[in-house]
């Protein structure tokens, strides 16, 4: 018992140097002119912040991480050994070894991983996810896609749900996309592969040759309607859920009456 003792007041004295030593390290930006709104936020000591920078409730910065002016990280984001430009916003995302240019908006839900470069003014939005990727200035990857070893021209355009195929199980291969691109909704690109300047893929194509400049490749199979097919699939379906409906709307009268 005096063990358990002993060992209790040794953790709880740890605890309160490392606690005192966060919140130093917290007040010592705040001097320096950094909006810290919440005691929940973790940063080491190594990490760098920029006057006039806001750092949200939540957020964790670690390693050799370089904060510039201007920026909004958080709520909920993690950054390590990562660089951020003047102005961006890191929403509730986590970002590991990468590079983010100035006014960039990252997040929510982000991960940007290992060897991400960002020029001016990319968005990369919710549930996207790039690795050892260069984006040119301006590029919008919105949701629901993965960017990995691929190098994106300036202004392009990702529709939902884009992946880029970079690995066979051995080796893997770069994506290298031009300038001004359209990349439809769900297009796998099947690297090694190159789209053009001024390209558009079709929504739903997985593209497995160079795009040339200025070309739109599409990759389907050609659809062919049953008519009538799903008529009687549907009846049961269809009737259940009416009388669903019309047993809501009764209870909602009744409720009114």
């Amino acid at each position: 018992m005096k063990d358990n003792t002993q060992a209790l007041c040794a953790a709880r004295a740890a605890l309160e140097a490392a606690e005192q030593a966060r919140m130093e390290i917290l007040l010592r930006h705040i001097a320096n002119g950094v909006l810290i709104d919440s005691t929940t936020v973790v940063i080491e000591d190594t990490v760098q912040i920029a006057p006039g920078a806001r750092i949200l409730p939540g957020t964790i910065l670690r390693g050799s991480t370089v904060i510039g002016p201007g920026c909004v990280i958080g709520p909920n984001s993690l950054i390590e050994d990562s660089q951020v430009g003047e102005g961006t916003t890191v929403n509730a995302s986590q970002v590991y070894s990468s590079c983010i240019g100035p006014h960039n908006a990252i997040g929510p839900f982000t991960h940007v991983r290992a060897g991400t470069a960002t020029d001016y003014g990319v968005h990369l939005g919710a549930y996207v996810e790039t690795k050892n990727s260069h984006f040119a200035r301006g590029n919008t990857v919105s949701h629901l896609t993965y960017i990995g070893d691929s190098d994106v021209g300036k202004y392009c355009n990702f529709g939902c749900g884009t992946v880029t195929c970079n690995y066979d199980g051995q080796s893997k291969y770069r994506t290298t996309i031009g300038d001004y691109c359209f990349i439809g909704c769900n297009t796998n690109l099947v690297a090694p592969v190159s789209v053009g300047d001024g390209a558009y893929t079709a929504a739903g194509s997985t593209v497995t040759q160079d795009v040339p400049a200025g070309a739109l490749a599409i990759e389907r199979g050609r659809q062919a309607n049953v008519e009538g097919w799903a008529v009687p699939k549907m009846e049961a379906y269809i009737q259940k859920k009416q009388r669903l409906e019309a047993q809501q709307l009764a209870d909602e009268q009744a409720r009114q009456d």
